[in-house]
């Protein structure tokens, strides 16, 4: 059996949207000599369990950049509300019969092709129509953030909520804990979501024809709507937290970090 047969058929559909507030451009910052859109496309492409990779974009010089680098990209409209509804339109327009459809932001450059490989593999499951990643926590105290998502896990994986509140409750003062004397220590339980999906195509249908949930517009996540409507998002584990990047901040590290790799 070949790499590729191994896996369900997927397509990466990568949305690069050229507005964004805290970072101005960021998809064509390229100081390292490749757009960070680019960047993202080329480690997809390590993935051995993608067969085609498609950048969405909504801007003619994006379009025009992963043009002159080799990337296959298809023009969305501009007025999408999210990342999931353009990934939506480019997959209707790439088409193909593929089983899984994953969405990776144009803003992660660094996410580990061995932690897609578990999630797509996860689709081998019939019973499993949208997925996505989780990762144990870098520090105790990204529970308490709320732009860290936190998930929690039924016992065959599948999500029973994300949130931007610590969950499962987890007390600063050690003497006032809930926890019964046989809980399971937080850490190993608590998991730090990877905002990567993944969808059988029609699931990716049915939730961007679906109205936003009350819980997604109280938590401003939007994988709460598939929860609240009764579906099931299995949560894979992931190796590592990947560094998006969001601020000027992230992206001098980026490229601080892939200078250094350079040069070895």
């Amino acid at each position: 059996m070949s790499i590729a047969s191994a896996y369900p058929r997927a397509l990466a559909i990568v949305p690069a949207r050229l507005a964004s507030q805290r970072l101005p451009r960021k998809m064509l910052l390229a100081e390292t000599g490749l757009p960070l859109c680019v960047h993202t496309v080329r480690n997809l492409r390590r993935c051995r369990a993608l067969a085609r990779v498609v950048l969405a974009v909504d801007d003619a010089e994006v379009l025009a950049a992963a043009q002159a680098h080799g990337v296959e990209a298809v023009m969305t409209r501009v007025e999408h509300a999210s990342g999931t509804d353009r990934v939506h339109e480019a997959a209707s327009v790439v088409g193909g019969d593929f089983e899984v459809v994953v969405n990776v932001q144009g803003d992660e450059p660094e996410l580990d092709p061995e932690d897609l490989e578990r999630l797509v593999a996860a689709f081998r499951d019939p019973a499993v129509e949208t997925g996505t990643l989780a990762a144990p926590f870098q520090r105790p105290e990204e529970a308490l953030e709320p732009q860290v998502v936190k998930v929690v896990r039924a016992e065959n994986g599948d999500a029973l909520y994300f949130s931007r509140a610590p969950i499962p409750h987890r007390s600063t003062d050690p003497t006032r804990s809930y926890a019964r004397a046989d809980a399971r220590p937080w850490a190993e339980v608590a998991r730090r979501h990877v905002g990567v999906y993944a969808f059988r195509p029609a699931a990716l249908e049915r939730f961007v024809r679906s109205p936003a949930g009350v819980l997604e517009r109280l938590e401003n996540l939007e994988q709460l709507r598939w929860l609240e409507q009764g579906g099931r998002m299995r949560v894979v584990d992931a190796g590592r937290v990947p560094l998006g990047i969001d601020t000027r901040a992230d992206y001098d590290a980026f490229v601080g970090r892939f200078r250094s790799m350079a040069a070895r």
